[in-house]
């Protein structure tokens, strides 16, 4: 089968549920109410299935468990459960970051997501979704904001083999999305989807479970492919959280997101710094305010940066079929 007829499966990830909504509507296009779509609830865990640039997708939107305010067991809950609905393993992750926030968070889930998973699921299967591309003047790409307003989302675009995306907009914006993602499985030797030992570990759990679960519907009553469907569905969902000890991956103590009068004094300074005639060097100064808020209060992590591209290389130690 061809990777464009497959079925790919995408994971989600995301501080705030409002954003991860926001990416599983626009890739399965079900942003537009008028037309009668109902828009998912993505509070914990949940798998969608549907069609995206004609290709069928499973998107699999992540609980939140990165950012301030997660409490550790929930921690624990969410990062098992979107690994059992996302097994044997997806074709990508998709992290979901604003062009308006500080990016401590999501450089603290790279760390996590590399030591569950290995380096190469960052480093092959990771692309930056970036979010509130409103941001962006009417003349200025997203490349061009990177470079001169926000480095620190640069490094994390560099870990990550350099492939971000944008799904604001618009149907093309969804098409070039999965052309991105086909480009890395074609350098992964065709469909094969990521796989490491949490992976393989969460499908033997999902695979035991839904043997019970077919047992105990069976009885006289044939199993159709629709059933088996449900089941699987069941299984990922009920198959008992995985063995992590996630808690010495994060933080000691991580500090509160930025007050909310601080933040928005960060957003006045940007839109006015954003304004000023040409002749002045912004870019001096949003560097020192960039310091100041992302470096300093948030503990951003600002410094150099490479090439910027549309997405990135590598090979993937644990590929399956």
């Amino acid at each position: 089968m061809s990777t464009a007829a497959a079925e790919l499966r995408l994971v989600v990830l995301g501080r705030d549920v409002a954003g991860r909504r926001s990416a599983v509507c626009s890739i399965l296009g079900l942003q537009d109410s008028e037309q009668g779509a109902e828009t998912p609830v993505i509070q914990e865990s949940s798998k969608h299935r549907g069609e995206a640039a004609g290709r069928q997708v499973e998107v699999v939107s992540s609980g939140s468990w990165f950012g301030s305010g997660c409490d550790p067991e929930e921690r624990r809950r969410n990062i098992s459960s979107f690994i059992s609905r996302s097994s044997p393993g997806p074709h990508a992750f998709l992290l979901c970051l604003s062009l308006n926030q500080p990016s401590e968070g999501e450089a603290v889930a790279l760390q996590v997501l590399d030591q569950l998973l290995g380096s190469s699921a960052i480093r092959t299967r990771t692309f930056i979704l970036f979010t509130h591309t409103e941001e962006l003047q009417e003349d200025e790409t997203l490349e061009e904001y990177l470079l001169t307003w926000r480095k620190d989302l640069l490094q994390l675009v560099e870990k990550c083999g350099e492939r971000y995306h944008t799904l604001e907009r618009g149907e093309k914006a969804v098409e070039e999305l999965m052309e991105k993602v086909e480009q890395v499985l074609s350098s992964e030797s065709g469909e094969k989807h990521f796989s490491c030992d949490l992976y393989r570990e969460a499908e033997e759990r999902v695979k035991r479970r839904q043997e019970e679960i077919v047992k105990q519907r069976k009885g006289d009553k044939e199993i159709t492919e629709e059933d088996m469907l449900s089941v699987r569905d069941e299984a990922e969902r009920s198959a008992g959280d995985l063995e992590l000890d996630v808690d010495h991956l994060f933080p000691s103590e991580v500090s509160p997101d930025p007050p909310s009068f601080l933040w928005g004094l960060w957003e006045k300074l940007i839109g006015w710094v954003r304004w000023l005639p040409t002749v002045v060097r912004r870019e001096a100064l949003l560097g020192a305010l960039v310091r100041l808020f992302v470096g300093g209060a948030c503990r951003g992590h600002g410094g150099g940066h490479g090439g910027v591209s549309g997405h990135g290389g590598g090979q993937k130690e644990n590929p399956e079929n």
